[in-house]
């Protein structure tokens, strides 16, 4: 340990440090929606059906979010640089995989190999930062540039997404990943200090077995339902994943050492902070996967353009670290951060008022509104979190909302995507003597219909659907986005700091 760590002060060596792990963070969140723009390119190369796209979209945050507890315990076993390295190579090597996939079911598979991978890098970044600076002015600076970085990589993703396909195919938006991975590999040798947690507290492999299986079939329920229709699979797996879910919180509950801690969520403040951060990301990673469809398909912005155009968004969200402080500070954290979902809400609700207008300068007012909220809203929920429970408890705390950041998000894209679908499919009204076969690629996706369908007024009510549908989901997006600012206000304390819960409280 350096001599700076000793005294509770973090020197140069350490901020360094703290570079090296959010390009980490940075990475991953903006793998999570870096393929959004490649959408009509790879439906064009690789031809996946609409359920195969979401598949395609979100089973690498299903994955990450299934496995980050899991991994988190095991960080504390073997070390977390350990295993943030080898998580780092594995990354690296799935990554490839995604780039030259054949066909969709390849693709869906590099996916999720990037989640595994993905989960043993995201708990370990946090706990690091917090190793690393003991001070608590310094560690708050850190945590509010850690999550800067989680929020600022999800509005990047596109920007990234579109200057790479402006010139690369769509396995570019994978490449990119292997020379920054290697960054971080030779940086975190040569940086990061080695921690642990209990080493000798054990990994309950069956609770997170039960933490995968409560979460993948209420996914493909939805999504079966939407794709598909309503029938018997749509029961059987909901009631699966509803069923597992039960069977995990009462494991955790009896257990001496259980993989989550249910007791955390005694505390209101906490639940409330994991609740908003949670119903934030869901609002804003699910609209960010068709919004950038509807700029391409719909507004025919070629990838650089609709990177481009979603700029505010981006920019928006990292402003907001310069007033952040102040603003805590003088509101209190449940103010504040209610105060930031009601704006992106009110974002969003812009968004869908301009969804069906020619213009973009309502777009661009819309997406810099909804970047600042959640910018707002998602910089001091970790914080929240954190505070929110004993500081012998805070790395289980961080696990938990690492979690829900990226099931929030994964759940975005899953719900928000098949309501987006379902209300596509509502508007679209073809003429009655339309070719059956014609009428089942325009129902299929908005994406095959603009690159097969050669009839110019069939694509242009194709494209006026869409549109339809994208506001509609916009305004339920913002009536989400209320109620978790609702939510936020009441159960998260104002007054000063959180307070801090003693252990026999949880």
């Amino acid at each position: 340990m350096s001599p700076d760590l000793e005294t509770n002060r973090a020197g140069r060596r350490e901020w360094w440090a703290l570079a090296a792990l959010v390009l980490v963070v940075l990475l991953l969140t903006i793998d999570g929606t870096v393929l959004y723009l490649a959408v009509p390119s790879l439906t064009t190369d690789i031809a996946p059906t609409a359920t195969q796209l979401l598949w395609i979209g979100d089973i690498y945050s299903f994955v990450l979010a299934g496995l980050l507890i899991t991994m988190g315990n095991l960080a504390d076993k073997i070390g977390r640089k350990r295993l943030l390295l080898i998580g780092a190579a594995a990354f690296g090597c799935a990554s490839v995989l995604a780039a030259f996939a054949p066909n969709p079911e390849t693709l869906i598979a590099a996916r999720a190999l990037l989640g595994v991978a993905g989960a043993t890098l995201m708990p370990s970044t946090l706990s690091i930062v917090r190793h690393l600076f003991g001070d608590p002015r310094q560690r708050t600076t850190a945590i509010a540039i850690w999550s800067a970085g989680a929020t600022a990589g999800a509005a990047l993703g596109p920007l990234v997404g579109g200057a790479l396909l402006e010139r690369f195919w769509w396995g570019s938006v994978f490449l990119i990943n292997v020379p920054i991975m290697l960054v971080v590999l030779v940086a975190g040798v040569v940086l990061l200090p080695e921690s642990r947690g209990d080493a000798d507290r054990p990994v309950d492999l069956i609770s997170a077995a039960l933490s995968i299986v409560a979460i993948v079939p209420l996914v493909y329920a939805i999504k079966h339902w939407v794709g598909t229709g309503f029938d018997w699979t749509v029961l059987a797996f909901a009631a699966a994943g509803v069923v597992a879910g039960w069977l995990f919180v009462r494991r955790q509950l009896n257990l001496e050492y259980p993989l989550l801690d249910i007791a955390l969520f005694r505390r209101p403040a906490f639940t409330g902070a994991v609740t908003s951060s949670a119903l934030s990301i869901f609002a804003f990673m699910g609209l960010l996967f068709f919004f950038s469809q509807y700029l391409q398909l719909v507004r025919g912005y070629g990838p650089l353009r609709a990177g481009m155009a979603e700029l505010p968004a981006t920019i928006a969200s990292i402003v907001v670290i310069a007033f952040v402080g102040v603003l805590v500070t003088r509101f209190g954290p449940g103010r504040s951060i209610g105060a930031g979902l009601a704006t992106a809400a009110v974002g969003l609700l812009l968004l869908g008022l301009s969804a069906t207008h020619s213009g973009y300068w309502g777009l661009g007012v819309a997406l810099a509104v909804l970047g600042l909220g959640v910018g707002v809203a998602m910089t001091l929920a970790v914080d929240a979190v954190v505070t929110a429970v004993p500081r012998e408890r805070a790395g289980a705390a961080s696990s938990i909302a690492e979690t829900a950041y990226e099931l929030g998000g994964a759940l975005g894209i899953a719900v928000l995507g098949s309501i987006q679908l379902a209300n596509y499919r509502s508007h679209v009204n073809l003429p009655a003597d339309t070719d059956a076969s014609r009428a089942a690629v325009v129902e299929d996706s908005l994406a095959a219909t603009v690159a097969t369908v050669d009839d110019p007024g069939i694509v242009a009510l194709a494209k006026d659907s869409f549109a339809h549908a994208m506001q509609t989901t916009s305004f339920i997006a913002a009536a989400i986005l209320a109620v978790a600012a609702i939510l936020a206000w009441r159960a998260i304390p104002s007054h000063g700091t959180v307070k801090v819960a003693r252990h026999d409280e949880v």
